[in-house]
């Protein structure tokens, strides 16, 4: 019996070679109509025997291109037609834009074949592509994905590239970057004040060399511009380091193939799943000792981030170095990714010799995304390049479109409609008027991308966020409601929606460095129990003063000096902290934390970690975010099994737990340790008296600490209490405007 279908499908199912997939599928099964993509998904109408179309609808979903995720498919049967062939109709482009955006995908195996054969016709071409790997995201400028749409449209393709493009046969056909050496990009070598070296092969062999004399190079990639240098090189991580006044924070180093990887770091074997996986992103993993890895990479850490190329630039260029690079991203400090050939002599000839630019321009910047291994599971510390701007599904429809700007720190933006949220790629801090800029550029890129307007907007408590900010004068400007959450209160949401929890509520542990509280004191420690409708604050840490505002995030040694006074007043302990300070120094930052000059209240967990750091001497003053945290890590020691004494009444008193702290006369590695293992116990016991029944999630940038986290969930599961923690977005505020999203 004939019959005629029309098949609708949504997600990411553009750009993947779907098209061409289906053609051969319906040639096969011998039936006639048509295939288009539309701005929801792709549309098929085909036509033909009932038993034939049944396969061709099994196969649809069992033998769909790798890179397609179908996310609803509607069928509906329609009179006969008459088709007398099947054929790929050209987009259509009306209609409310909904489709899936594809992130930018590394090089395929057969793509790298052919770059690595000198009989191919793209032997060693930097920019090969197919519809099976390369730039999406970066390229796109509106929908439908289609050439004229994207940055490639300047490039008019040789008649050998426009037969690939036009053969349905050919894993080329509607890859919309398709180029060669004869029609496509090309790179080209300047010196940092813009003098012309040389451009495409030479350009590369030069840059090779460049390298191997310990230069520091800028090199356009598929998301913007990195700095580049020799990664067993000191002096020349030296030098990079104080040319972009990066101080101690660690540099990403991409690797030639895995098998280097395993002889500079120990990979489990889901760690070394994650660093193949076509996202390709940056893993965080125990480095090696005694390699000729530069100490200047990650100093006082054991920790490495670690990559693969992901673009056939970066394999040739690891392929031709031989060493691994440091690639770390391109930018001044608290900026965006450089992306522009401009504006990279513009803002980084000062850092570097020498920029290795291209004729692709990138229309979206991405900076690469950072992972780790905690609980056997992926956590995500940016998500970006690989990952955005695919949405994550949430448990219901929304009745409005929302549009949630996030925080201040490590910023993204969300717009969400219907059961689905779209999470920008990392934006980064709200510091500088270029990252200002940038947050505002996205937002409205996403916008043009999804034919967007939203009907509310949420932002952050904060007062003095830029997001917050803009999101007042956003609403006002446009005549729409805003809509404020309270910072922690955003992260347990966030929990709630990746995890797809509906209705009940959940037992939200929300450790961070800082959020606005609703009392106006600077939250950090927060328990709290959460549902879509709001949220009951029912423990914290006690609160301290944080002497210095500002100055005490970067100065641990004020944080524990605020503990100190707390405890002994005048009368000080001789220890690290102390000692750390010039005698009329503490007479006068004991007056300011006793009137409470610029001194705000904090129950944060980050601070404590902090005020551990320097009374341990481990860290005075920082050198990035985070620091003490992280080299606290490298102490600590599964062997250690207990704790110190803690207090819960209404509130959690930290103070017993740093007396304890300072009288303990064992090894650092023990005491830190001890530290770790009673802020674990003290969820559990919190989680007893305040949550029991309810799941227990964990939220925030201090659960980025792996021991800390999987020594929770250890006692949890000796508790029989079910532990849900973030796998799609990070902890960190780069996933709280997810949680934004969903407010009432």
């Amino acid at each position: 019996m004939v019959k005629h279908i029309k098949i609708h499908l949504t997600g990411a199912v553009q750009g993947v070679g779907f098209r061409p997939f289906v053609y051969n599928l319906a040639r096969r099964y011998n039936l006639h109509g048509y295939v288009i993509n539309d701005t929801h998904g792709v549309i098929i109408e085909i036509e033909g025997e009932e038993k034939n179309i049944n396969q061709f609808l099994i196969s649809l979903q069992t033998e769909k291109p790798p890179l397609a995720h179908i996310f609803s498919q509607e069928i509906e049967e329609l009179p006969l037609s008459n088709f007398k062939d099947f054929e790929i109709r050209k987009s259509d482009t009306k209609g409310r834009k909904e489709v899936f955006i594809l992130p930018d995908i590394s090089t395929c195996d057969e793509c790298l074949k052919e770059l690595n054969d000198p009989k191919d016709r793209r032997y060693r071409y930097p920019f090969i592509n197919c519809t099976n790997c390369g730039p999406r995201f970066t390229i796109i400028e509106k929908l439908p994905y289609d050439r004229p749409n994207t940055t490639m449209k300047k490039f008019k393709m040789c008649p050998e590239c426009e037969k690939e493009y036009k053969d349905p046969s050919n894993r080329r056909f509607h890859a919309q970057p398709n180029a060669c050496p004869v029609c496509g990009p090309h790179i080209t070598l300047y010196t940092s004040d813009k003098q012309f070296v040389s451009e495409k092969e030479q350009a590369l062999k030069d840059t090779i060399e460049l390298l191997k004399q310990g230069k520091i190079l800028a090199i356009k990639g598929i998301g913007g511009f990195h700095l580049v240098c020799d990664a067993t090189n000191d002096k020349a991580i030296k030098i990079l380091r104080e040319r972009k006044k990066r101080g101690e924070k660690p540099f990403a180093i991409m690797f030639r193939d895995i098998n280097q990887i395993k002889e500079y770091a120990e990979i489990t074997p889901f760690e070394e799943a994650i660093i193949l996986s076509p996202e390709k992103p940056i893993v965080v993993v125990k480095s090696k000792e005694n390699t000729d890895l530069s100490k200047e990479v990650a100093p006082y850490l054991d920790r490495i981030g670690v990559f693969l190329p992901y673009s056939p630039l970066h394999h040739l260029l690891l392929n031709d170095f031989g060493k691994p690079l440091v690639m770390t991203s391109a930018n001044l400090s608290d900026e965006p990714i450089v992306k522009d050939n401009e504006e990279a002599f513009e803002k980084l000839s000062i850092f570097t010799d020498y920029i290795l630019t291209h004729n692709r321009d990138i229309k979206n910047r991405v900076d690469d995304s950072v992972v780790r291994i905690i609980n056997k599971k992926i956590s995500f510390i940016r998500r970006s390049r690989g990952y955005a701007p695919l949405p994550v599904s949430l448990p219901f429809n929304l009745n409005k479109k929302v549009l949630a700007v996030g925080g201040h720190q490590k910023n993204t933006i969300a717009i969400g409609f219907d059961d689905k949220a779209f999470l920008s790629q990392h934006i980064g801090d709200l510091e500088t008027v270029d990252a200002c800029r940038n947050f505002e550029e996205i937002i409205y890129s996403f916008f043009e991308l999804y034919d967007f307007q939203p009907e509310v907007v949420i932002a952050d408590l904060h007062p003095r966020y830029h997001s917050t900010q803009w999101a007042k004068e956003f609403s006002q400007k446009n005549n729409i409601p805003l809509v404020q959450i309270q910072h922690h209160y955003a992260h347990a949401l966030s929990l709630m929606v990746e995890n797809q929890i509906e209705y009940e509520p959940i037992f939200a542990v929300c450790w961070d460095g800082t959020g606005y509280g609703e009392d106006g004191n600077l939250w950090g420690g927060e328990f709290l129990i959460a549902d879509y409708k709001g949220y009951k604050r029912v423990c914290h840490f006690d609160y301290f003063r944080l002497i210095g505002g500002e100055k005490a995030v970067k100065e641990p040694r004020r944080v524990a000096l605020s503990l100190l006074f707390e405890i002994f007043g005048k009368d000080l302990p001789d220890i690290a902290t102390t000692r750390a300070f010039k005698e009329k120094e503490l007479e006068l930052l004991y007056k300011t934390w006793e009137k409470g000059l610029n001194s705000p209240l904090s129950s944060s967990i980050g601070r404590l970690f902090d005020a551990v750091a320097s009374i341990l001497d481990i860290r005075q003053i920082l050198s990035y975010e985070g620091q003490s945290g992280m080299i606290m890590e490298n102490f600590y020691d599964w062997n250690v099994k207990d704790f110190y004494p803690f207090e819960i009444k209404e509130t959690v008193n930290w103070k017993p737990i740093f007396q304890e702290i300072i009288q303990d006369k064992s090894d650092t590695p023990v005491k830190i340790s001890r530290f770790i293992n009673t802020l674990a116990h003290i969820v559990i016991e919190v989680y007893k008296k305040n949550g029991k029944g309810l799941k227990l999630g964990l939220s925030g940038g201090v659960f980025q600490n792996k021991p800390l986290t999987e020594k929770i969930t250890q006692l949890s599961e000796e508790e029989k209490i079910e532990v849900i923690i973030h796998q799609k977005v990070p902890p960190n505020d780069g996933g709280l405007s997810l949680g934004q999203l969903v407010y009432k």
